[in-house]
């Protein structure tokens, strides 16, 4: 079911100084603009390293998830991986049977790509949010 990951994603605190760091101290050389995802209350920045993406979340908004996550972890973090799936409906139909729980409606929502994405619960994958993406 699982295809290639998509992207890591790291919430971050101050996106411009995250954006800085990869692009002037790593040498990341395919840095995105930041684009506003107000349905998911983030700003993201996509770092394309060649084999994957990073993704530099920063909150949008005060009821933005990646603000909680933050506010536990105020330097940032690893907030989630995404992988790819060739169906996403098949993929949550499968997981929800198996056990696993679908964040939010388990409906799929549009994501930062343009494309179908679901979220599944951390304590299902051993504490890690995990995201898919329609390939």
């Amino acid at each position: 079911m699982l295809g290639r990951l998509n992207h890591v994603a790291l919430a971050v605190p101050d996106l411009a100084a995250a954006t800085a760091a990869y692009r002037d101290t790593l040498g990341a050389t395919h840095v995105s603009a930041p684009q506003a995802l107000p349905e998911h209350g983030v700003t993201v920045v996509f770092v394309d390293v060649g084999n994957t993406k990073v993704e530099l979340l920063e909150p949008l908004g005060e009821a933005s998830p990646i603000a909680a996550f933050l506010e536990k972890n105020p330097s940032g973090g690893m907030h989630h991986v995404c992988y790819e799936v060739d169906d996403i409906l098949a993929a949550r139909d499968h997981l929800k049977a198996s056990g696993a729980r679908v964040l939010g409606d388990g409906d799929p929502k549009t994501g930062a790509h343009g494309k179908p994405v679901l979220f599944l619960h951390p304590k299902d994958f051993f504490g890690t949010l995990v995201e898919l993406e329609q390939a």
